[in-house]
């Protein structure tokens, strides 16, 4: 029966004063008569046309279908088909930038809640689901480095044709990004390692503590038998303003403070990592990871959060949805503000940030507005800890080590449409090529990267 209620069928949440302190997660699982009521929803539209706004090309209106006949088993193995980790991108992926932004029902009211429906579906299935049974092998090797969305989609999809493949992580746990970059309350390790596991199901080896470029290069993995090699190594190196005082004690990247707190784990008492209980903090930046940085940071006890940015909401690049998370929090929001000095005590330890207003200007050719300083603006924030938020870029230890590997001046692999780099059998995807972009992004290009690698071995050895 056709619900045609304007909105979506909402989520439950943890009330916003208890979450603050916690990092379980946000938002609650539908029930499986709210998925019922979402799916149905619905128009089931002929051009369907969410499913082009799906970087993996889900089968949205087939899998809402089979949530709508109850089958939720059908719906999971329809998701399976193209996506290999529903149960992330289902809580983390931007839909309304995508899926849900072409959504009919979005015209007149909100756009069907496709993530959310994804999400209980993976969630039903997470311990129904039968283990995947390994191809046979079709006697070819492939080398993935990096196990991050774009090295796990890529190993998947090569899986599944019979690939033997290794992927070579540089941390002690598979997942990357997912592991170390997003919070245990948006995104639970454990749903992460669930994935991992039912890609070793397929028969996929995931070596731990390999760091490509120093232990092994390229070249060597090639000599070591590999026909081809992904490389989905993302974009861990962090950006800094080059301001005074960022070398003060308390100044931290996000990359950092994010590693320490969620792969190792500083959320729990029962480890003992390093990390500050700072009292008040400034995360400068407008992006997911300043979000994440900025709501970890509540949680790990400051009294204050700010986010500095130095444009207005309407720009900010993070999802609506955090953003409307962090405010209930009790973050404060630091709009057209923009850091020009840390500022240290007598000990070399962060006392305050000086910032300076700032006011929009016309929109540039991209029709993105500028911003310029306000002449006599500045202030002061009293911080004891500030928390840089401003982008990443890849690391160059696989690029220095491997001759005729070309990058731009970003230092991402420069790739053809195929995800080819300028090295034969060598193929990149995700932030390494981007720079920091979403979880769903980068999974479609290690897709993409699979289909030219077995292409690409299929021809050779014709």
């Amino acid at each position: 029966m056709a619900n045609m209620q304007l909105e979506k069928t909402p989520v439950h949440e943890q009330d916003p004063k208890v979450r603050a302190h916690n990092f379980e997660e946000v938002s609650s699982c539908y029930t499986a008569d709210e998925a019922l009521n979402e799916a149905n929803r619905c128009l089931n539209c002929k051009n369907k046309p969410c499913v082009s706004g799906c970087p993996v090309g889900v089968r949205i209106p087939e899998f809402i279908a089979k949530v709508r006949e109850g089958d939720i088993a059908g719906a999971y193995d329809i998701i399976k088909t193209t996506n290999g980790l529903p149960a992330v991108c289902g809580r983390v992926c931007p839909q309304e930038s995508q899926c849900e932004s072409k959504c009919v029902r979005g015209i007149k009211g909100e756009p069907v809640g496709i993530g959310r429906l994804e999400r209980y579906c993976a969630d039903y299935m997470a311990d129904k689901a039968e283990a995947a049974s390994k191809p046979a092998s079709n006697g070819h090797k492939v080398a993935i480095v990096g196990s991050g969305p774009s090295g796990l989609s890529c190993a998947s999809d090569l899986a599944k044709l019979g690939y033997s493949v290794t992927v070579f992580e540089a941390f002690h746990t598979a997942g990357g990004v997912l592991m170390y970059g997003i919070p245990e309350f948006r995104l639970p390790k454990a749903t992460v390692q669930r994935e991992v596991e039912g890609l070793k199901a397929l028969g996929v080896e995931i070596k731990t503590d390999m760091v490509i470029g120093k232990i092994l290069s390229v070249d060597e993995l090639f000599e070591q038998g590999y026909e081809a090699v992904f490389i989905g190594t993302g974009a861990g190196l962090p950006n800094f303003m080059g301001i005074d005082g960022e070398s003060l004690v308390g100044v931290f990247s996000a990359n950092e403070y994010l590693t320490r707190t969620n792969l190792m784990k500083a959320y729990l008492d029962e480890y003992d990592t390093p990390i500050p209980k700072n009292r008040a903090i400034a995360v400068v930046g407008g992006g997911n990871v300043a979000m994440d940085a900025a709501r970890s940071a509540l949680r790990l006890g400051a009294d204050k959060v700010y986010i500095v940015y130095r444009r207005s909401a309407d720009e900010m690049p993070a999802r609506r949805e955090e953003v409307h998370h962090a405010v209930e929090e009790g973050i404060e929001f630091k709009y057209l503000t923009n850091p020009v000095r840390i500022i240290g005590d007598e000990n070399g330890r962060v006392s305050g940030i000086e910032c300076q207003k700032m006011e929009l200007t016309e929109p540039d050719q991209s029709g993105r507005r500028g911003v310029k300083p306000i002449d006599g603006s500045n202030f002061e924030i009293p911080v004891d800890a500030v928390i840089m938020a401003i982008g990443t870029s890849p690391n160059p230890l696989i690029r220095s080590t491997t001759p005729g590997l070309e990058t731009n001046k970003r230092g991402c692999f420069v790739v053809n449409e195929d995800m080819l780099t300028s090295r034969e059998g060598v193929y990149a995807g995700g932030d390494a090529v981007t720079g920091a972009a979403t979880v769903i992004l980068a999974m479609g290009a290690g897709k993409s990267a699979a289909a030219a690698i077995d292409k690409y071995i299929s021809e050779k050895k014709n």
